[in-house]
């Protein structure tokens, strides 16, 4: 394993461009977000630099010249762990640099003074001990919070190894934190993570949670104590490394949420790494699986559906990639369609492919004065080219269209010409 001075000696030879290329194209593989949720934050009144409002975090640019919502970098990608599935395990032959901590803040603040960025996501590889790496993180949101003032949003990605108190100390300046569970089954962890700890990871998690919920409430003398993280907790999950089904993703998923009220789990594609040393069973799934995933997480909060109902539609636990969760598990189910949008209740509605929570809302109100007909539905942005087979009007009706066994090719993918040369 290389020693300090080994970092030194590569530090020593590249310049900050050559750091921030190497730093923010490792961090591509880290699942940031948006600044939705924080606290009321800005520097309208002439103190402080930032701002959490607006339309979320934007114009951060990475080497290759691509937008990006915020300055989102690996405070280094040296690790001392030999995870398989990931490109910066310590036994991965990648170009390796490290920043300093004024390396870090003095890049958020001039990049947010060039009108590039308004926020930073900060994650980093393990190096010297967990602790140590922590300590230095907590130290940049410390710096940029008490001593430039920066009022704009920060995401840490936590080190779970590391002392309750420098996790603690990181939620009392950090809008968000995201500790991360790796894999979806311990199991999976256990197998290619085995210098991690399944147990601690949710330890850490629950102490997140704990703290958020301890600084809710007021003090015995009525003031409040100082908000901790308050955009909330994430993690983030990779997907396709092991052989999980999305109905076990999905249902890990679900229990998250609900043990550590977490805003958000990010579902992150594996990439095969080039290295004949990484050994996983599986290829790299495509792309489109990680956004079936997305669309299913979003049914599953806001819409009312359950794991077993969205996963149901393919026997072997994985969803449907042709076609999006709500439109296959419909499709599965025509024999409680097509209902009627005059008449039906909201659950029932939130169900119907190409009707959002938004448009079911205006459907409740609307309805309560007028009689709904097809184009009324259009204009309140419901997609009724998937909901046209699936609701009856007083001015439509689907027909033999619903139970057609044509409807599925209507929505699925065309097939594609391969060229041969």
């Amino acid at each position: 394993m290389a020693g300090p001075e080994h970092y030194k000696n590569i530090m020593a030879r590249l310049d900050l461009s050559q750091k921030l290329a190497i730093l923010s194209d490792a961090a591509r593989y880290d699942a940031s977000c948006a600044s939705s949720g924080t606290s009321r934050r800005d520097s309208r009144d002439g103190k402080g630099l930032g701002s959490t409002e607006g339309s979320g975090i934007c114009h951060a640019y990475a080497p290759d010249g691509r937008c990006i919502s915020l300055l989102k970098i690996l405070m280094t990608n040296f690790c001392i762990y030999d995870c398989a599935y990931c490109v910066n395990r310590v036994s991965s032959n990648v170009a390796r640099a490290r920043f300093s901590v004024d390396e870090v803040v003095t890049l958020t603040l001039e990049f947010y003074r060039r009108n590039y960025i308004e926020g930073l996501f900060l994650s980093s590889g393990i190096i010297r001990s967990p602790d140590a790496t922590m300590q230095d993180m907590v130290e940049i949101a410390r710096r940029l919070r008490v001593q430039e003032n920066f009022r704009g949003y920060i995401h840490l990605k936590t080190i779970p190894d590391a002392a309750p108190d420098l996790i603690e100390a990181a939620g009392l300046h950090a809008d968000r934190l995201s500790i991360n569970v790796e894999l979806p089954t311990d199991a999976s962890v256990r197998a290619y993570a085995p210098e991690k700890d399944p147990g601690t990871i949710r330890k850490a998690m629950g102490e997140v949670r704990a703290h958020r919920d301890a600084r809710k409430d007021r003090s015995h003398s009525g003031k409040r104590p100082p908000k901790f993280a308050p955009a909330g907790q994430s993690t983030q999950m990779i997907v396709g490394a092991d052989g999980a089904t999305d109905a076990t993703i999905l249902g890990n998923a679900t229990r998250l949420y609900g043990d550590y009220r977490l805003k958000r789990v990010y579902y992150s594609a594996f990439s095969p790494i080039p290295d004949a040393s990484a050994k996983l069973p599986l290829v790299q799934p495509p792309l489109v699986r990680e956004h079936r995933l997305y669309q299913a997480d979003w049914l599953l909060r806001f819409y009312g559906f359950g794991v077993e109902e969205i996963t149901a539609a393919r026997s072997d636990g994985n969803l449907d990639l042709d076609l999006d969760p709500k439109l296959a598990w419909a499709l599965e189910n025509r024999h409680l369609f097509p209902v009627d949008p005059q008449r039906a209740e909201r659950e029932t509605l939130l169900r119907v492919p190409g009707f959002g929570t938004k448009t079911v809302n205006r459907i409740l109100m609307t309805r309560r004065h007028r009689t709904l007909r097809y184009d009324d539905l259009r204009r309140m942005g419901a997609a009724m080219k998937k909901a046209a087979p699936f609701v009856s009007l007083c001015d439509w009706s689907p027909g033999a269209l619903t139970d057609s066994a044509a409807l599925r090719a209507r929505f699925a993918p065309k097939p594609l010409q391969l060229q041969l040369i």
